[in-house]
C-alpha cells in the first residue's frame, strides 16, 4: 500500500513537472483585448511574429520590450478594422519579411525555400551516380621492365635482411 502510495506521489510530482515545462505567454492582462475573438486573433497573428530581439521566438513568447511594443500595435492594427493579412503586411513593410517565423513564399525567399530541395538533390544525385559507376577497373599488368625492377628491390631486401627497413632501398 504505502509503494503505490509513492508511486502515485512521484506521478503526481511529475505531472507538475511537466505542467511547468511548459512554456507561459509573456502576455500581460493589460495587453489583453476584451473581445476574445480579437484577443484569439491577435494571438495568433503573434504566434507567426519573430522578435527581434530574441530572433527565434514569437512575440507572443518573448519579454523583450520590443515584443510588447509590437504586440500592443498587432492589438491595436485588430482594434482598427483591419485584417490578419493587413496586418502581417503592414508590419513586413515596416520590419521586412525577417519579422515573419514563416517567411512567404516569394521571389526574394526563393532561395530560402528552394535551398533545402537543391541539397537534397544534389545528395540523391551524387548518391545514384556514385554507386552507378564501376568500382574500378582491373589494375594494368606490370611490364617486363616493371618486373624486373620489383625483382631486384625484393631480392635486396631479402639480401640485407631488412626486409621492413625502407631506407636502405632509397640509398642503394
Amino acid at each position: 500500500m504505502a509503494i503505490r502510495a509513492l508511486s502515485v506521489g512521484r506521478a503526481a510530482l511529475a505531472g507538475l513537472c511537466l505542467l511547468a515545462a511548459v512554456p507561459a505567454g509573456a502576455v500581460q492582462p493589460s495587453e489583453m483585448l476584451p473581445d476574445p475573438a480579437m484577443e484569439k486573433r491577435a494571438r495568433a497573428l503573434s504566434s507567426e511574429l519573430r522578435c527581434m530581439v530574441c530572433q527565434n521566438q514569437s512575440i507572443d513568447d518573448s519579454d523583450a520590450d520590443l515584443a510588447k511594443d509590437l504586440r500592443v500595435l498587432v492589438r491595436q492594427r485588430i482594434q482598427a478594422g483591419d485584417s490578419d493579412g493587413e496586418v502581417l503586411d503592414y508590419l513586413v513593410a515596416r520590419y521586412g519579411q525577417f519579422v515573419l517565423l514563416r517567411p512567404r513564399f516569394e521571389p526574394q525567399t526563393l532561395l530560402l525555400w528552394g535551398m533545402p530541395v537543391a541539397l537534397l538533390l544534389a545528395g540523391g544525385t551524387y548518391l545514384v551516380i556514385s554507386r552507378r559507376r564501376p568500382a574500378g577497373a582491373a589494375p594494368a599488368p606490370l611490364s617486363a621492365d616493371e618486373e624486373k625492377a620489383v625483382a631486384a628491390v625484393l631480392e635486396r631486401l631479402e639480401r640485407d635482411e631488412g626486409a621492413g627497413d625502407l631506407t636502405k632501398l632509397s640509398r642503394g
